[in-house]
């Protein structure tokens, strides 16, 4: 997985903030809709925290979780968060500091093609969801797209994709997988 250093983070955010918003927008409606009241919610690949910035402002009953490879992502969206309680941790996928079945919802958007054992971090996703919980992987449509079936439809069986349009693209770019425990 990439790791960005400051400066890197820093564009990174600005650009996020101004080419990604719908997408966080979109995300935080759909984890809104799958979220059980006061639920666990981890963001994988959370980079700057945007879309947890969205769903703490649209869901404040949800404990938020967000982990990056990247201390300098992590530092940059502990900014973004001195009144929410949001915990940030710097964290590989695939060695989740979180106990088993402890995860409501999983989230990742626009990073699951970094991952660089897909198998071990669907797995390790595997372990911290609930029974029941769900995890949906938003990422390029064309990076890693049968590999990422493969890999989530060997641990979970069932795999839901559905692709997404952005706001601003005049092509579908995003595809979602949706899993359940």
């Amino acid at each position: 997985m990439t790791t960005f250093g400051y400066e890197q983070s820093l564009g990174y955010d600005r650009r996020a903030t101004r080419l990604l918003t719908g997408l966080y927008r979109r995300i935080a409606a759909d984890v809104d809709t799958r979220a059980p009241d006061s639920a666990t919610v981890i963001d994988l690949g959370t980079g700057p925290g945007k879309l947890l910035a969205h769903l703490a402002t649209r869901r404040p009953d949800l404990h938020l979780h967000g982990i990056d490879l990247s201390p300098h992502m992590i530092e940059i969206a502990r900014r973004a968060f001195t009144e929410q309680a949001v915990e940030l941790a710097v964290a590989d996928v695939a060695e989740l500091p979180h106990p088993d079945a402890s995860i409501d919802v999983a989230v990742s958007s626009l990073s699951m093609h970094e991952w660089p054992d897909l198998p071990a971090a669907v797995a390790e996703l595997r372990r911290v969801l609930r029974p029941g919980g769900g995890a949906a992987i938003y990422d390029f449509r064309f990076a890693r797209t049968r590999e990422i079936r493969r890999a989530l439809g060997a641990v979970f069986g069932t795999v839901e994709i559905e692709t997404v349009r952005l706001p601003w693209h005049p092509v579908a770019v995003i595809t979602c997988y949706r899993v359940t425990a």
